[in-house]
């Protein structure tokens, strides 16, 4: 039988389809809805005689009757016909009734019956169409409904986390929610603090082992979270623990999360049911506990505060460089990958030779993972929250602040029945993103910067790629050269979007330009490139020709890497061509060049 364990669809009550009086529909055989509820995760038409392999499961499978003749009627056709389609998961039978039977046979009614598949008779007046357009409006109206109780329920949790007592108000909130039991475990796996009706002993101590699989070895030197048996903090083994693991006890459904602040706290949830929406609200408990509990309130936040405190009076960038825990660092510039948060796309209609085949889907399933995939899910509309003393370190006049926890990037927002990529907003969003990225690469360095997450990661830590993220990395620079630091980073960036790589370092290679004297160089470059930058549009010129060059003269990746239309690349590189009066076809032309952009900073 296909694998339905993952629909990219929310399920519609088969009974709800029924109660639509303009569909006419009536169930003529299989179990009551009322009795047995039926779910359909999606709607099908096929009149092959044996539709198996065009079932994935959970399917209102809508049928004529084209394959079965009058002789059908006799013998073990529809009994071989139904047992097929409950093979395959098939959730219900529509049987359209005219142009080819006056009647829905009785052989099938029988077959359907001692099968218990339900049977619903599709009368003249109504098409297969009005049906699966039926079937995409409940999907729709379902869709809808659960991402205004994720919607209504993040903005509760945010309100919680800016009371005075955030934690215990986040885990009651939580408990409300989802109708069950939330609690905190400390990293020694004793109970922190609880809200809500705990489950029996045995469910509840399955949820404190289930704790134990999510929970990262604590370093005892340190007292934070180490990344795996027998390593030491500064190296990160990924793939050592899941983030979240789940198991269902005498029917209560447990789940743990390991929360994101390095201390090795985790968060378990007891509920009787689970609902469409329970994950993604649990992942915004995550994202705001870790917040809440994390390294940032520990005394390190003091330090950070003091470290921004210095700066404002006219201390220099590698004073207070100690204060934030390294003398050197990497700059790492982050941008989400997009549509990494968009839900909600909808299925089509296929056809195939041999027999009538056709789909109707829509997507909207609960999105799953790690506390940093589903903190995209908290929409614009929340308050509060814990966000400590902003900064960009990589500013211009040196170290620019101290240790915030903020982002922007893709942010749910609900729609008729759709997630689309929003520009975070509120300050809270923006927070739970960038501080799950940063929990991540753990540094609590961060900031948000256009649309564009900036992270100070210390020298022992190591930078690896992270899931739903670009990220571009700098060399090792100490404080004072922070401000170029975060210029490689960001030109790391732009070539991992233009690559479509996950991470792309800077990359500091000398080569014959070494040989050059620095003046003399500096003097060539630019005088070479002074038609450009001489010009109102030097800028965009000069970027556009780097860009162009570095990426081997792709127009398509220029224009990726850009954002612009690749007529618009192609235009600027000709009008670069006219200005300089070269020939950029010649590759002694394009390395020239090469060599004096690399010269003025512009590489």
């Amino acid at each position: 039988m296909p694998d339905p364990a993952a629909p990219p669809t929310p399920p519609v009550p088969l009974a709800a389809l029924l109660a639509r009086e303009d569909l006419g529909l009536r169930q003529i055989a299989g179990p009551a809805p009322a009795d047995e509820p039926t779910m359909i995760l999606w709607a099908h038409t096929s009149e092959m005689a044996d539709p198996y392999p065009y079932l994935l499961g959970g399917e209102l499978l809508l049928t004529a009757g084209v394959h079965a003749t009058e002789a059908a009627g006799t013998g073990s056709y529809f009994d071989d016909y139904v047992s097929r389609i409950v093979e395959a998961g098939g959730a219900a039978l529509g049987f359209g009734v005219a142009p080819v039977h006056d009647t829905v046979p009785r052989a099938l009614i029988a077959a359907c019956d001692r099968y218990g598949l339900p049977l619903i008779e599709v009368p003249p007046r109504t098409t297969f169409s009005a049906v699966a357009r039926a079937v995409w409006g409940l999907m729709a109206q379902v869709r809808h409904a659960e991402l205004r109780r994720v919607t209504e329920a993040q903005q509760g949790l945010a309100v919680a986390a800016a009371r005075p007592d955030p934690v215990p108000a986040v885990l009651r909130q939580l408990a409300q929610r989802l109708g069950g039991w939330s609690v905190l475990f400390a990293p020694d796996g004793t109970e922190a603090a609880s809200s809500g009706r705990p489950p029996a002993g045995e469910a509840l101590h399955a949820l404190s082992k289930l704790a134990g699989v999510v929970r990262p070895a604590v370093d005892t030197g340190t007292g934070k979270a180490a990344s795996g048996p027998g390593e030491s903090p500064g190296k990160r083994s990924p793939g050592t623990r899941p983030s979240s693991a789940a198991d269902t006890v005498s029917g209560t459904h447990l789940t743990a999360y390991a929360l994101g602040g390095g201390q090795g706290s985790t968060l378990g949830i007891a509920t009787d049911r689970r609902e469409p929406g329970d994950h993604t609200i649990a992942g915004v408990a995550v994202v705001l506990l870790s917040l809440l509990t994390g390294e940032h309130e520990s005394t390190t936040g003091a330090a950070r505060s003091t470290a921004l405190v210095r700066l404002l009076l006219g201390a220099a960038a590698e004073e207070v460089a100690p204060l934030l825990g390294g003398e050197r660092w990497v700059v790492v510039h982050a941008r989400p990958d997009s549509g990494s948060s968009t839900r909600g796309q909808g299925g089509g209609t296929s056809g195939r030779r041999g027999g009538t085949e056709g789909a109707c889907g829509a997507t909207g399933s609960e999105p799953g993972g790690h506390a940093e995939d589903t903190a995209a899910a908290i929409s614009t509309n929340g308050a509060g929250g814990a966000i400590s003393a902003a900064g960009a370190m990589a500013a211009p006049g040196g170290v620019g602040g101290a240790g915030a926890m903020a982002a922007p990037g893709a942010i749910g927002t609900a729609t008729a029945g759709t997630v689309t990529d929003r520009a975070a907003t509120d300050p809270v969003s923006a927070a739970a993103l960038g501080a799950a990225l940063g929990a991540a690469l753990r540094t609590a360095l961060v900031d948000a910067h256009d649309d564009v997450v900036r992270l100070l990661v210390p020298a022992d830590h190591q930078v690896t790629a992270q899931p739903g993220w670009t990220l571009g990395v700098s060399a090792l620079s100490g404080a004072h050269e922070l401000a170029v630091a975060d210029t490689q980073a960001a030109r790391a960036l732009t070539r991992a979007l233009a690559t479509r790589s996950a991470l792309v370092p800077h990359s500091d290679r000398s080569g014959l330009a070494a040989l050059v004297a620095q003046d003399e160089a500096d003097a060539h470059a630019r005088v070479l490139l002074a038609p450009l930058t001489g010009t109102p549009q030097g800028p965009a010129l000069t970027e556009t020709l780097r860009t162009w060059l570095s990426l081997h003269g792709s127009w398509d990746r220029t224009a990726v890497a850009l954002s612009v239309h690749r007529n618009t690349v192609r235009q600027r590189i000709a009008r670069c061509a006219a200005l300089l009066d070269r020939d950029l076809d010649d590759p002694d032309v394009r390395m020239e060049l090469w060599f004096a952009l690399r010269q003025t900073g512009q590489s």
